[in-house]
């Protein structure tokens, strides 16, 4: 067999690997080539970016570019689309320089991936710029220059588009209704729907699959409904993107029976449909069904098991998400930045911090500490668990910080008490060119309620609108509420939540502040007020009544506070009670309030009189020294 012949098989063979999804054994065969021809980089590089590995893509071409192999139109055509999957612009840029200077700027594939890729990387001018260069156009090109619009929003620059393109075909209608779904406007996506049916188009899956995110996205329920109706009369209820669209949207509202008819309805099961089951239930709190649907799933992905993961999390249980990703790294599945960030979050809401800084490792083990989207969570896990020079490290290792990575610093300091650190922080900040928006003002305020610094709070407040143009939200009406009534300035917080606060959320938010003032400094008469107000809006409310309580407490009115308390049991309100936990060994132990079921709680009591002892009496401490 010749050379020739040789490398034609093995490319063969590559190719066929990675239709079969064979990505690392193709791979394995590619490397063992000893010649390879522009075929067999093409191949390669085609199978990396159509399963998704678009890093990998992007890597080869350079090792391509190395070996001395002229790159074709089929090379850019793949690269291109891997650039587009990785929003990697730089790279697309300089492929386009490169593609003009070796001649191939003329061909219609390599001109519809270089609009795609300008699309994806919202980068809409460039776009129109390659697009009005083309001499030969299909209507891929058009579709392709469609997208880039909707892609970053620009939907009147859309319109005129699709109102002059020459054919509208399927695809350009799924374009603009996708394009509208994600902008979550229900009404404009049926509107397109109507025009549609009415231009004899004819609605296919990817339709039905963008309507029904839509309304899973705005939680339109009957609209939702209505159009699942509509599905079933236009055949396409068995289709599984569109079967496992309408278990979505089920999913998403919570809404367990319709989900479960859906999945049992026959048909196509996909491992889409199996994942949106298991978030089902989690959404619902119904870990143990979540945890036997996991397990009956033909194949677990790694959805599959970061649903499981952040379902966990979400629902408290932070000790088993840890345990299930410990458990999918044994399985020799590889993590991604999605199930890192579930397993974060689950050791924040627990403060796990050794379990926090095992994963810390495997997340630089596996390259994602640069990632913003994982070092905001690791700046976030750290401050939680009490280790702000954790968070420091953390946030110093994001290679491109975005704002989210600058507000999970600040609201860092402030949590750990660092008003002063928060504001020079916050100083840093601007100088460096970031533009501050709510959330960052909310962090700001806090840490300066918290701290007492009432000075520095009415100017952050007063900045906010004038140079920042931000409106206040409940939040920042609460932390200014919170702040004044701290400081016994009862009358300005309430003039200031009179002011801002027509919104019920944000007058109960408001008055929960001014009433924990009222407490603190004993104003009995204005509390009841208070109360009164906090009644009407949300009578169902359990803050109010403790809060009550406590002030009566607090004035020695102890009859009026034991009514409060037997009005609260009248009408059916309970106290969430308080929760403590510890992690010790390498295991969790909780704490709840009323609670008395641990098996050590005879010897922590002990200890904690001992302990109590030593604090009333420290000169006992000094003796024993």
């Amino acid at each position: 067999m010749t050379c020739t012949q040789t490398v034609i098989k093995t490319t063969s063979k590559i190719a066929a690997l990675a239709r079969l999804g064979h990505i690392n054994h193709a791979r394995q065969l590619f490397d063992q080539m000893p010649h390879r021809d522009s075929i067999a980089w093409n191949a390669m590089l085609t199978a990396y970016t159509q399963l998704g590995f678009h890093h990998q893509a992007l890597s080869l071409l350079c090792r391509m570019r190395i070996s001395n192999t002229r790159p074709d139109h089929f090379t850019f055509t793949a690269t291109l689309s891997a650039c587009a999957g990785a929003c990697n612009l730089r790279c697309g840029t300089k492929l386009h320089c490169l593609l003009t200077v070796l001649g191939y700027q003329s061909y219609l594939p390599v001109n519809n991936a270089l609009i795609d890729m300008y699309g994806k990387c919202l980068e809409p001018c460039s776009a129109t710029g390659v697009f009005e260069e083309m001499k030969l156009r299909n209507e891929v090109t058009w579709c392709a220059l469609l997208f880039a619009y909707t892609n970053s929003g620009l939907f009147d620059a859309a319109r005129e588009v699709f109102s002059v393109m020459p054919r509208r075909v399927e695809r350009a209608w799924n374009v603009m209704i996708v394009g509208y779904a994600r902008n979550g406007e229900v009404e404009m996506c049926l509107g397109l729907l109507k025009e549609m049916k009415e231009s004899l188009c004819r609605p296919d899956q990817w339709t039905f699959s963008a309507l029904m995110n839509a309304c899973a996205e705005a939680l339109e329920f009957w609209c939702g409904c209505m159009l699942h109706s509509f599905i079933i009369k236009s055949g396409w209820s068995s289709s599984a993107e569109v079967k496992n669209s309408v278990l979505s949207f089920y999913a998403e509202l919570g809404c367990l029976g319709n989900a479960v008819k859906v999945f049992e309805s026959g048909g196509t099961l996909t491992q889409v449909s199996w994942n949106a089951m298991i978030d089902t239930y989690m959404k619902l709190g119904n870990t143990h069904e979540a945890l036997r649907v996991f397990q009956l799933s033909p194949e677990q992905n790694i959805v599959s098991w970061t649903s499981m993961i952040s379902g966990y999390a979400r629902n408290g249980r932070g000790e088993e998400a840890a345990m299930f990703f410990v458990d999918m790294l044994r399985t020799g599945l590889e993590p991604d930045d999605f199930s890192f960030a579930a397993v974060l979050h689950a050791c924040s809401n627990l403060a796990l911090l050794g379990r926090g800084e095992m994963f810390h490792g495997c997340i630089i083990h596996y390259g994602f500490h640069a990632y913003a989207f994982i070092g905001n969570g690791l700046v976030n896990m750290y401050a939680k668990c009490g280790d702000l020079k954790g968070s420091n490290r953390a946030f110093r290792d994001i290679l491109h910080k975005d704002l989210v990575s600058w507000n999970a610093l600040l609201f860092a300091f402030g949590l750990h008490g660092k008003a002063i650190e928060t504001l020079q922080f916050f100083e840093q900040m601007v100088v460096n060119g970031v533009k501050p928006d709510n959330v960052t003002f909310i962090g700001l305020l806090m840490a300066c309620s918290h701290s007492g610094l009432i000075g520095e709070s009415r100017a952050l407040f007063e900045t906010m609108q004038t140079i920042y143009g931000l409106s206040p939200d409940k939040y920042h009406v609460a932390c200014m509420v919170d702040m004044l009534g701290r400081g016994g300035y009862l009358a300005e917080a309430k003039e200031l939540a009179d002011k801002y606060c027509s919104v019920s959320s944000a007058k109960i938010s408001s008055c929960e502040a001014l009433l924990g003032a009222c407490s603190a400094h004993g104003e009995l008469g204005f509390g009841k007020y208070v109360v009164e107000t906090l009644k009407i809006t949300e009578p169902h409310n359990e803050t109010s009544y403790v809060l009550l309580s406590n002030l009566y407490c607090a004035s020695g009115q102890w009859k009026e506070a034991e009514m409060v308390r037997k009005r609260m049991a009248d009408q059916g309100v309970k106290k969430m009670p308080g929760c403590s936990w510890i992690e010790v060994r390498n295991k969790v132990m909780a704490f709840v309030a009323g609670k008395n079921s641990d098996p050590f709680m005879d010897e922590v009591y002990n200890i904690l009189q001992y302990i109590d002892f030593e604090m009333r009496n420290p000169y006992f401490g000094d003796i024993n020294c």
